[in-house]
């Protein structure tokens, strides 16, 4: 009976969705199940950004204002901070955060957080789908026994599921929509009643046999980038010794047709995934007396990079007769990857913060990151991109390659440009370009 109810709603958009975690995962999925008609109802911990999205003003960079505020107004989204509030829904997405301690154990605490706040509203006819990338078996071990010591039967009164999360922030192409989702249910009733819920807001459902399968898909997804991403950098290295282009390298490999995909060197791992995620799976083996041995030495080189970009910031300026002390360093974006305003992870504030301890005077330009924290409290602003900012510089070094900034500009001062991300194409110019 209540799975028919269940499907019935869903199936007739009459459902209310509940979005537990308003951040770079949950708000682009609420959004998402607004416009295909479900009434939509976000919690999150966070006062402002529920007040925020209240107002219909988008906090996240892939959601547009204009995009999330004719929903707000026609009562299709709205968000709260009383978990009291989401006893009105009938499923519940869970897209908290899972970060890692400074052990490099996974953080589950805002899991258990999501958790407890599930089994307060908890009901009969709803469907609870966690998508926090987490180890394999955390659905099946932190949700299922909780759920079932309330009495519930789950794949007859309740439905459970697994389907991570796949957002890449900035991507114009892959969205929430086209992107497809993988769900793995606890029973059959719950794959079937999770499919019906996202069939609605995916161009593709993809479904697996179980929750511990569905989370360890997402890990070989950032596994599998996280390793290919340290074996590029390790070549990178090896190239450096070599006195080969990387670059040129790895541009003449991409021409093959078959057995090669092209990954880029860089001057760390960044974001909410990659430099996480595989460390989840290593941790779940080692309580199994397993050793990840790939995922170990990946996170090895891509945790060493920044160190090499200093290195290669100090040869340049050392060719120059320059000391790294006291020399002015312009750190061009800061944000983990392109066009984002995310520095989780980001491998920019740790070349930061190595500069500054070698005395480096370090100011930055990112017109996405207003201001960063680093270590010790210590915090800079960014500062605006000018002739002056550049004509200061000794040294300006390129860690994010935002679409805005003016290459060419940069080229023609005579400056040592450090470039680890290989923006600046082949040009002419008066300045000295050094790459990763």
């Amino acid at each position: 009976m209540y799975k028919a109810q269940l499907m019935n709603s869903l199936h007739n958009k009459t459902a209310t969705v509940g979005i537990l975690g308003l951040g770079y995962v949950g708000l682009p999925l609420a959004v998402e199940f607004a416009e295909q008609g479900y009434t939509v109802l976000g919690f999150d911990v966070s006062q402002p950004k529920v007040d925020l999205l209240n107002s219909g003003v988008s906090y996240i960079e892939d959601i547009p204002t204009e995009r999330l505020k004719p929903l707000v107004e026609n009562g299709k989204i709205r968000a709260t901070t009383h978990e009291a509030d989401l006893s009105v829904a009938d499923a519940v997405s869970i897209c908290v955060p899972t970060p890692l301690r400074k052990t490099k154990d996974p953080d589950m605490s805002y899991v258990m957080q999501a958790r407890d706040t599930i089994l307060k509203v908890i009901h009969k006819g709803m469907v609870v789908v966690l998508e926090s990338t987490t180890y394999p078996g955390t659905t099946e071990e932190i949700f299922v026994p909780a759920i079932r010591d309330l009495g519930y039967t789950i794949g007859e009164d309740v439905f459970v599921a697994f389907s991570p999360e796949r957002i890449d922030p900035g991507n114009k192409v892959w969205n929430v929509h086209n992107t497809p989702k993988v769900i793995g249910g606890v029973t059959p009733s719950c794959t079937e009643v999770t499919q019906e819920l996202y069939g609605a807001a995916v161009q593709r459902v993809v479904q697996v046999s179980t929750p511990t399968a569905a989370e360890m898909v997402k890990l070989l997804e950032n596994t599998f980038r996280a390793v290919n991403i340290g074996l590029v950098n390790e070549m990178a290295l090896m190239c450096d010794k070599l006195g080969i282009d990387v670059w040129e390298v790895i541009q003449a490999a991409a021409t093959k047709p078959f057995g090669f995909m092209p990954f880029y060197p860089g001057p760390g791992l960044g974001g909410h995934c990659i430099p996480v995620d595989p460390h989840y799976l290593s941790w779940k083996l080692k309580t199994l007396n397993y050793n990840a041995r790939f995922i170990e030495l990946a996170s090895e080189i891509n945790t060493s990079m920044p160190y090499y970009v200093v290195e290669k910031i100090t040869d340049a300026l050392n060719d120059e007769r320059k000391s790294v002390n006291g020399t002015r360093v312009v750190v061009m974006g800061v944000a983990y990857k392109r066009d984002v305003n995310d520095v989780r992870e980001s491998p920019a504030l740790d070349v930061i913060g190595l500069l500054h301890e070698k005395g480096a005077d370090v100011v930055y330009h990112d017109p996405h990151i207003p201001s960063i924290r680093l270590e010790g409290d210590r915090r800079l602003e960014s500062e605006a991109y000018s002739d002056a900012l550049i004509h200061e510089a000794d040294c300006v070094v390129i860690l994010t390659d935002h679409s805005v900034f003016d290459w060419q500009h940069l080229m023609d001062q005579s400056k040592i440009i450090v470039d680890t991300r290989h923006a600046i194409p082949p040009r002419n110019g008066s300045a000295r370009l050094v790459l990763l």
